[in-house]
């Protein structure tokens, strides 16, 4: 699908978002007896199968949920494809407070459907979903990963994703800036859920000027203490006087209400579609002077981890070698997109296709 199409998809009716969003097969899941509301998205299987995390979220709509676990997985299928790895793109999303509605046989009962498919969608965490939740799916299913260390798993994937993310801040600073070092750079993380905090505490290491927000005042006032951190109000995140903008909160903070507010000179983060409209917001930003790091790119440590997982053989410190690969190929997408007058977002869209493009011209050859 050409990126220009995605400002039609919210005109288009359920089959009409799956045509142009290019997803294979849609799978939506329901238990009356344990309350459980989930969605399976499979984008693409072209690379091997779909893998993806699952989300646990109170959406306030269902046709939310749906739109979320479509631009999800379209995104799992770029991350995987410019990660060089040999998966497909999926996503699921459960419907409901993960504080209250979590359970054995809830877990249980959503590892069941996720067994239905027969592996061609492998899940894993993400949002409000730990390593114990897949442990119970994994009591159903062998198409789990994400499992404990314990477990011969990878355990939790959240460090090498904050890896990841604090690579590809570090090539966007080189970009703007002529050098990747962060050293006094003020930058506002936005989000400091497992991944966030990680990341955190690589910026302190680094003797950046970190600001963090997030919805959970007391998380924001415990980090702060422990890492000497400041704290900005959540509506105040995009007026902040930064060098880089962090989002690791949910998506689409990036719009036409809050660019106009943005003062830094970088957005490097580890929230999934960070860009409302992935061509008008990717231009935007251009427009501002602003660097933007893909987030299906620079977020990517995740899957890389629970795709060693899936291989077997999982070996930790080989896994945050591949996440160094995020570097360079940051930095080539800066270039390529620079060549090509576009967005960066475009730029590494265009590569993670033309990878899916190039494999499917070879399984198809006899």
């Amino acid at each position: 699908m050409e990126i220009k199409e995605l400002e039609k998809v919210e005109q288009a009716g359920l089959f009409g978002k799956l045509s142009q969003l290019g997803h294979e097969q849609v799978v939506f899941c329901h238990d009356e007896a344990t309350g459980l509301k989930a969605i399976i998205a499979i984008h693409n299987t072209v690379l091997g199968p779909a893998l993806g995390g699952t989300r646990m979220w109170n959406y306030a709509t269902e046709q939310e949920a749906l739109t979320d676990v479509l631009r999800l997985s379209r995104g799992m299928t770029f991350k995987a494809s410019i990660s060089g790895l040999n998966l497909g793109g999926g996503k699921a999303v459960i419907i409901g407070d993960a504080k209250t509605m979590k359970s054995e046989a809830f877990m249980r009962r959503f590892g069941k459907f996720v067994d239905s498919l027969n592996g061609k969608y492998i899940t894993a965490e993400d949002v409000n979903m730990k390593t114990a939740d897949m442990e119970y799916i994994g009591m159903e299913t062998k198409h789990v990963t994400g499992l404990p260390e314990s477990m011969r798993g990878g355990g939790d994937p959240s460090p090498v994703t904050a890896y990841g993310v604090y690579l590809g801040m570090k090539a966007a600073a080189k970009k703007a800036y002529g050098n990747d070092s962060l050293t006094g750079k003020t930058i506002g993380v936005q989000g400091i859920g497992q991944v966030g905090t990680y990341l955190v505490e690589h910026l302190v290491k680094e003797n950046a000027d970190v600001y963090i927000t997030d919805i959970a005042e007391d998380k924001v006032k415990a980090l702060a203490q422990r890492l000497g951190v400041k704290t900005v109000a959540q509506d105040k995140i995009y007026d902040l006087d930064m060098d880089i903008y962090a989002p690791c909160a949910l998506g689409a903070t990036l719009n036409d209400d809050t660019i106009p507010r943005l003062n830094c000179r970088v957005v490097a983060g580890a929230a999934n579609n960070q860009l409302k409209d992935e061509v008008k917001h990717g231009y935007m930003l251009i427009d501002k002077g602003i660097t933007y790091a893909p987030d299906f790119l620079i977020n990517a440590g995740g899957l890389i981890n629970v795709y060693n997982e899936f291989l077997g053989n999982y070996n930790r410190a080989r896994v945050f070698e591949q996440a160094e690969g995020i570097y360079t190929t940051c930095m080539n997408i800066f270039k390529l997109a620079e060549q090509e007058k576009i967005n960066t977002q475009e730029a590494a869209i265009k590569l993670a296709e033309k990878r899916i493009a190039d494999i499917a011209q070879v399984r198809t050859r006899r």
